[in-house]
């Protein structure tokens, strides 16, 4: 026979009487709420400690101490806010072979002297495959330190004797605690891996970069916890089929978070650019039909783009529509509108193509004036004016509206040399030389387009006719 649990006891705190069950008063001494179980645990609260710094007025706290050291690297430096802030952790995502490893071994050498070592950690690839690497972009140096880790431990170790003024982990995915239960890359590994180096980072003063993986829908993989504990988030971005990579500024404690970092990928490693407009322009003698020139704010920088159209009569019942570098619903919204308001059938029925030149992505619709006049120039075949530059956002009533920025934009424009623009009305100061022409709905901004030239016949063939 089983032997029997005992039951729980209840005692009167009061008068020490004993019962099996709990009441809300005691039977012997009528006091109310004494009656508490036998062996339950006591409730516990946190006592006041001893202090380990005394609360300043914040008047008179030494903030030079957060003085930003730059990276070596400009671009990155204009994203970070100026550079890295001694106890700083930033978290850098990105798809794979986008560049960030090769990014981030360039700031480990350039940053590295002999008052600021650098420690690179490398959890994805064998120290060997880091060096060809290094040999490759020229990113050596004596006080660059190099070592393959998967062990949280073993990082830790290298900490205490190298004693870095900067930590480069790639990537923290792939480093995992043996006192935590859980395959590298899950979400209680992630969180104590990035937990115990932000922890690291604080106590030596120490610039902490971590790489990031990302899902396949383009979020940083892990616990949304981790972007929460690291004080600067950023996106490396870029089409692995053009030069381009953009750094974008997501969270940042020390600087703004509208501001856009270029790169240039290549052979020789990646280098930043400081004028990446030309990336994005096709030079011709002559404009071309199809063809319309916009400027695109990348946070606070003003990029001059090139859209391009192409439409050609359809062999199938439903025309293609075909898009590269621009968004499918904002073409199609600027082929309605077109259609619609500025009395333009001929789209309906034909294959349309639109993309930008060299890789750039056009997301905002301070862009759709530009890809409007390039559909209807290609459906024309009537080149636009040349050194024209479009700005403005379409409505689907057909109107023009304004937009953010459009002086930066101008000033742009005029520095490489654009003499005409197309605005919405109220624009603001003009840049001197350059000829603004303010348009209220699409009818208005279509006016530009000069009327086709009907071509005539060879001479040969109208002598034979």
């Amino acid at each position: 026979m089983a032997a029997r649990k005992d039951r729980p006891g209840y005692r009167c705190t009061e008068c020490g009487w004993t019962t099996a069950k709990w009441l809300g008063r005691c039977p012997e001494c009528h006091a109310w709420g004494t009656v508490e179980e036998l062996g339950a645990p006591a409730v516990r609260t946190t006592a006041p400690g001893r202090v380990t710094t005394s609360a300043l007025p914040i008047s008179q706290v030494d903030g030079r101490q957060a003085t930003a050291r730059s990276t070596g690297v400009d671009e990155l430096d204009r994203v970070l806010g100026g550079g890295l802030i001694p106890g700083a952790v930033v978290l850098l995502a990105g798809e794979p072979g986008v560049g960030k490893s090769t990014l981030l071994l360039d700031v480990a050498a350039k940053a590295a002297s002999a008052e600021h070592r650098t420690l690179y950690v490398t959890g994805e690839e064998s120290a060997s495959q880091v060096r060809l690497r290094a040999d490759r972009i020229g990113a050596l140096d004596d006080h660059l330190y190099l070592a393959a880790e998967t062990d949280l431990s073993a990082v830790l170790g290298h900490l205490d004797s190298v004693k870095p003024s900067l930590l480069i982990l790639d990537s923290v995915q792939t480093i995992a605690s043996p006192e935590i239960d859980g395959a590298p890359g899950g979400m209680a590994q992630v969180r104590e891996v990035a937990g115990a180096l932000i922890r690291a980072s604080k106590e030596r003063g120490m610039a902490t970069l971590l790489v990031g993986h990302v899902t396949k829908d383009g979020a940083i993989a892990g616990p949304r916890l981790l972007e929460h504990l690291v004080d600067v988030v950023l996106h490396f971005e870029g089409d692995r089929h053009a030069r381009l990579r953009l750094v974008r500024g997501v969270k940042n404690r020390y600087g703004a978070t509208d501001e856009v970092g270029c790169f240039e990928l290549h052979d020789e490693g990646i280098t930043g650019l400081a004028d990446p407009s030309g990336l994005f322009l096709t030079r011709r003698t002559e404009p071309v039909p199809g063809t319309c020139l916009t400027v695109t704010l990348e946070g606070r920088r003003p990029l001059v783009a090139e859209v391009q159209a192409l439409t050609v009569d359809s062999q199938i019942p439903s025309p293609r529509r075909t898009t590269s570098g621009l968004e499918t619903s904002r073409v199609s919204m600027m082929l309605a509108v077109l259609e619609q308001r500025g009395r333009i059938s001929a789209l309906g029925k034909r294959d349309i193509y639109s993309a930008t030149v060299g890789g750039v992505k056009l997301s905002e619709p301070a862009a759709d004036l530009a890809v409007a006049l390039a559909l209807a120039s290609a459906a024309s075949d009537t080149p636009l004016p040349k050194n024209l530059v479009a700005i403005g956002e379409v409505g689907l009533a057909g109107e023009v509206r304004r937009v953010t920025g459009v002086q930066r934009r101008l000033a742009e424009a005029a520095r490489l040399g654009f003499t005409h623009a197309l605005v919405p009305t109220d624009p603001g100061k003009v840049p001197s030389g350059m000829r603004v022409q303010e348009v209220a709905d699409i009818g208005d901004a279509l006016r530009v387009l000069p009327r086709r030239v009907r071509r005539e016949p060879p001479r040969e063939d109208a002598e034979r006719r």
